[in-house]
């Protein structure tokens, strides 16, 4: 392989001129990246924002909502089988592209809903493709951080939780403006768009693997991969994501029906939530050098559990708000931690230990929210937080079972 002193001189430049290049060049990679991660992100925190206006719309009790919800889930774990074969066939820089463009058409779609039945259409059609880009982007993600040759995945995270908090703040200023949800949800759509159009050209570019090597995937079971430290990581993300997907479906509805918001704050729960767990992802790489990350997790659990025990508790703006970045400063770190051990696992080729601990992991954020409809509907929205503070504890315990 060619040094950077041979290639410059190939390209005919100094090599301080061609190494400046070359880190703009893959510096505008990554950027190209963050933003895929961020627009998907936005994608599903504005139409998380909208939730509570979409469940007053449509007269949705709690285990109605949680049965509505139920429709994301399932076209998520329809197309799971389908989109690692179809991003490999494929490649993930044109496939992410395709999926991006659908789910946020799928989100406009969600607007028009003025029954339960469209509305949960449109929900089982906004999980397919949620799955089909969430796979395609962590891809990327992953080719990314390859060039890099050093951690960069949880700054990935980082951009998609900086989505969510922008959402959130969009969805703030839309229910102020008392902007219905299709022309939010339009706004944003339009926006993402010509970001796709500005960014997909410095995506990481992959070959289209051969139909042969296609149906070699195919063929590869997953119980292979799914050793005991795999199945630790798992559950560890899938604790973490109860709780993350809980907060983005459920935090405004908590803060409207138990917190007794005023109208003008009942975003403010899933903003603060937002906030910190943006900024943990952002600081996490640096804390983790630091205290090690078997140590980080641990301490993660115990906020995670901290938080709703305080929204619980003391079911007041101030209170609940404090309660909630606890829980957005905990859930930041796990799981960009969980696919980082993962990646390491010895044996493992680190796209299949991604895929088995992340299809693990994923089946908390997809089940937990509807779930959380039907606890609440039977003994109450607080008492259902009150259940889901368990899975942090649950986190600081399990944290002992893997190796770092």
């Amino acid at each position: 392989m060619d040094s950077e002193l041979n290639i410059a001189r190939k390209v005919r430049k100094p090599l301080k001129a061609y190494r400046e290049a070359k880190y703009s060049y893959l510096n505008r990679i990554r950027l190209a990246v963050s933003l895929f991660y961020f627009s998907m992100g936005l994608t599903f925190a504005t139409w998380a924002s909208r939730i509570p206006d979409i469940k007053e719309k449509l007269g949705l009790s709690e285990a109605e909502l949680g049965t509505v919800l139920f429709a994301i889930p399932l076209g998520q774990l329809l197309m799971m089988p389908f989109s690692g074969r179809i991003v490999v066939r494929y490649g993930s820089s044109k496939t992410v592209v395709v999926g991006i463009i659908f789910y946020m058409l799928a989100m406009v779609t969600l607007g028009f809903a003025d029954e339960v039945w469209q509305l949960m259409l449109s929900l089982f059609f906004f999980g397919i493709f949620s799955n089909f880009t969430n796979i395609s982007v962590n891809t990327q993600g992953i080719l990314t951080e390859a060039i890099f040759r050093r951690p960069i995945m949880s700054s990935f995270h980082g951009a998609w939780s900086l989505a969510g908090f922008t959402g959130a703040l969009i969805g703030l200023l839309m229910m102020n403006f008392s902007v219905r949800p299709l022309y939010h949800f339009a706004i944003v759509a339009a926006v993402l768009y010509v970001n796709i159009y500005a960014n997909f050209r410095y995506l990481v570019k992959t070959r289209p693997a051969k139909p042969k090597k296609v149906e070699e995937e195919r063929k590869r079971s997953l119980l292979p991969k799914l050793n005991p430290a795999l199945a630790w990581l798992g559950v560890i993300g899938f604790c973490s994501m109860v709780s993350e997907g809980i907060m983005f479906d459920w935090s405004g509805v908590y803060f409207k029906d138990v917190v007794k918001a005023p109208e003008s704050l009942v975003i403010l729960g899933y903003t603060s939530f937002m906030i910190m767990m943006a900024t943990g992802r952002f600081i996490g790489d640096k804390v983790t050098t630091r205290f090690g990350r078997k140590k980080v997790l641990a301490f993660s659990g115990v906020l995670i559990s901290g938080g709703m025990y305080i929204a619980v508790l003391f079911p007041y703006v101030v209170p609940s708000a404090i309660g909630f970045m606890l829980v957005g400063l905990g859930v930041s770190t796990v799981v960009p931690g969980v696919y980082s051990l993962a990646g390491r696992t010895p044996g493992i080729e680190p796209s299949q230990a991604l895929t088995a601990v992340s299809s693990i992991s994923f089946l908390g954020f997809l089940l937990g929210p509807p779930v959380i409809g039907y606890i609440a509907h039977a003994v109450g929205l607080k008492m259902s937080f009150a259940i889901v503070g368990v899975f942090g504890i649950c986190i600081a315990f399990f944290v002992n079972r893997i190796n770092e």
